[in-house]
């Protein structure tokens, strides 16, 4: 049985135990309205079966679908690992068993390469999604953002094989101004490569992302990070920093990935004192990301 049908049949069950429930104590109240103490037991007790049948039921609801996450996780994790592992198997095989040119051979170097960076940034990601929900910021220094998003963004090029155009930088503070946020600077960096490597990945081929440095307040810094991609309905917007959380359809699914990314970016934000918060017009609309932080007084 599907996770949805599992869902409906939950709440069905649950619906009739509450009708029959409902029924049986208005029978007794109709049989015995004249005894007034065995009424009020009867009120009381009728309310708390009902409570424990609602909460039973939202309890199991909420099971299912977490079961149902952690399974789609589960798939998606073995196939990002399987990937790249067999195509890193298969290049081995050919360099031991065929004698290539050097030219050959360098390019097979530099695919095992950039397979085994993807392997170590899904063993990374995995890792920070476990670790960063419940440990305090390790390291709290003061971190310049602006050479962090240089830096986020150079590896995001090189990494996805982009050009400038493709990967746009707006300075949008006033001349002179500072952008030092107090943090850890290796998970503020994950934060921002995750919202970048999302925008990448939900462009499609058409690849135009905008990421801006802005000072919204005067003690709030905030990188905002805009794509021209498939776009996100108003009801995903308030679940797509879930962990394991994936955008259900045809389109996204076809994107690579483990509903980790924007789960470890919302962690880092509120291990900051910040937030990060999603806005998009619709499908086929793309969307806006911002991470906001306290900025540090100059």
């Amino acid at each position: 049985m599907s996770g949805r049908k599992k869902i409906v049949a939950f709440i069905v069950l649950g619906s009739c135990l509450v009708a029959l429930a409902v029924a049986l104590n208005t029978w007794w109240i109709v049989l015995n309205w004249r005894e007034g103490l065995l009424l009020g037991l009867g009120i009381i007790f009728f309310l708390v079966i009902i409570s424990g049948l609602v909460l039973n039921t939202i309890f199991l609801v909420r099971e299912v679908r977490r079961n149902e996450q952690h399974d789609t996780f589960i798939n998606a994790v073995t196939h990002e690992l399987k990937t790249p592992l067999a195509s890193i198997r298969l290049y081995l095989e050919t360099l031991q068993r065929r004698d290539l040119d050097p030219e050959k051979r360098q390019e097979f170097y530099r695919v095992m390469h950039e397979d085994s960076d993807r392997l170590l940034r899904l063993v990374e990601q995995v890792l920070h999604s476990a670790r960063t929900p419940r440990q305090g910021l390790m390291h709290r220094m003061p971190v310049d953002m602006r050479p962090l998003v240089l830096d986020s963004l150079a590896l995001a090029r090189s990494r996805h094989h982009l050009t400038d155009a493709a990967l746009e930088y707006r300075d949008e503070l006033p001349e002179g101004a500072g952008a030092t946020v107090l943090g850890d600077p290796e998970e503020l960096k994950v934060a921002v490569s995750n919202l970048i490597d999302n925008a990448i990945k939900y462009s499609g081929s058409d690849v135009h992302v905008a990421v801006e440095l802005t000072a919204p307040e005067r003690e709030k810094l905030a990188v905002r990070v805009r794509d021209n991609g498939i776009g996100i309905s108003p009801q995903e917007l308030k679940r797509i920093f879930r962990r394991f959380y994936r955008i259900p359809g045809v389109v996204a699914m076809r994107v690579k990935g483990t509903g980790l990314g924007l789960f470890i970016v919302r962690s880092v934000a509120r291990k900051h004192g910040g937030r990060v918060v999603a806005e998009s017009e619709g499908p086929g609309h793309g969307s806006t990301f911002t991470l906001s932080l306290p900025r540090v007084k100059s």
